[in-house]
């Protein structure tokens, strides 16, 4: 069990399944969403995430067609992001509040990483989504 919630801890939220991976996502709309870089997203199964508090302050933002971004009206931190009619939610593993050990797998979308960035590992790249997804 796991738990999580943004930087004013008006959502908090509890994941019943073992987490283990984090992507690190470089596309444009992760960068714009987060002002950073690189997204870190935990796959989570959407049928193990419980909202335990905050759901009059989460608010989401369809930032394509197919795809919403949950974050608290309150704080803005971003929580997770959703493909629809997807099993499968992308958690920003910097919501979590437990120490867990998650292993990083590859860096996604690095066609749209920025010049002024780099990438200083030897985790697998690739141009759009890692593959299987």
């Amino acid at each position: 069990m796991h738990s999580g919630s943004c930087l004013c801890g008006a959502v908090r939220y509890q994941i019943s399944t073992p987490l283990g991976e984090v992507y690190f996502c470089h596309c444009r709309q992760c960068r714009k969403a987060q002002g950073t870089s690189a997204v870190a997203s935990v796959p989570t199964p959407r049928a193990s995430f419980v909202l335990l508090a905050g759901h009059a302050v989460l608010r989401a933002y369809r930032s394509s067609p197919h795809k919403q971004r949950w974050f608290c009206s309150h704080c803005g931190s971003a929580i997770y992001s959703e493909v629809d009619a997807s099993a499968t939610l992308r958690l920003r593993a910097g919501t979590l509040d437990d120490p867990i050990t998650l292993t990083p797998m590859a860096h996604i979308f690095v066609t749209e990483l920025p010049t002024w960035a780099g990438i200083h590992d030897a985790l697998p790249q690739f141009p759009g989504r890692e593959p299987g997804r």
